[in-house]
């Protein structure tokens, strides 16, 4: 789960030694169908978007499946665990970990972001060809933003400018922290962190730990708010451990 980006999809996990069915879920910021997500009206919290992947799970025939999601998408899956609904979570940097001024910077640092994806929105390969534009673009999600592809960058430019849903939901987490809670049955739950994370720093993870002491904690070397660009390999294996027990 990731806003911004995902749609359902039966695929297979790019993993050494995994061959699992995955299915990716758009959450409401993102510029997928609305047929290839839960019916949410725009600018949810993740709370709410909790509540309705769980009454979507089995009619996408999924019970209590393991969950993984970055940033939003990792506040969703908290939330689901903490209803019980999934089978286990694993949560990469997400947000509702910060205090106010935490908050006003990375949700302010969005939305420049998302003023520099409409400007380009029809040339964002403008941006997205050279590393210095990628750079500028995605400092506050990649540790290494100018290593990320031009094809790829100029996608996520591009369905970032076209995401009616981002604007609304931007607003509508500031005020959302994410609460400690004890699951209604158990649920493994696995929290990961970027140790070059500067949008939601890793000191946040300190905060997560205290409110999850039953949680797996655990650091991503090198890696920033969206670790899966950084270093896909550690991500995986992260995800294994975690759902392999």
């Amino acid at each position: 789960m990731r806003a911004g980006r995902t749609h359902r999809r039966p695929s297979r996990a790019p993993a050494r030694g995994c061959d699992r069915p995955r299915s990716a879920v758009a959450l409401p910021a993102g510029a997928s169908p609305a047929s290839a997500r839960p019916s949410l009206p725009e600018g949810t919290t993740p709370t709410v978007e909790a509540l309705a992947a769980a009454e979507w799970l089995p009619s996408a025939g999924l019970t209590r499946p393991p969950v993984v999601g970055n940033s939003l998408g990792g506040a969703v899956a908290l939330e689901l665990a903490r209803s019980g609904t999934v089978g286990s979570a694993v949560t990469l940097s997400p947000i509702g970990l910060w205090t106010r001024p935490e908050a006003a910077y990375a949700l302010g640092s969005l939305r420049v972001a998302h003023v520099m994806a409409r400007a380009c929105a029809e040339r964002p390969h403008w941006i997205a060809e050279h590393p210095i534009g990628r750079t500028v673009a995605f400092w506050q999600l990649a540790a290494r933003p100018w290593r990320i592809s031009e094809a790829a960058a100029a996608g996520a430019l591009r369905n970032v400018a076209r995401s009616p849903g981002f604007e609304p939901t931007r607003r509508a987490v500031r005020a959302y922290r994410l609460r400690a809670f004890i699951p209604e049955v158990p649920v493994p739950i696995t929290v990961g962190w970027g140790t070059r994370d500067l949008m939601t720093p890793p000191h946040q993870a300190l905060r997560t730990a205290r409110l999850l002491p039953g949680a797996r904690h655990v650091s991503l070397k090198g890696c920033g708010h969206s670790p899966m660009s950084d270093d896909p390999e550690q991500v995986t294996q992260v995800v294994l451990d975690a759902i392999s027990g």
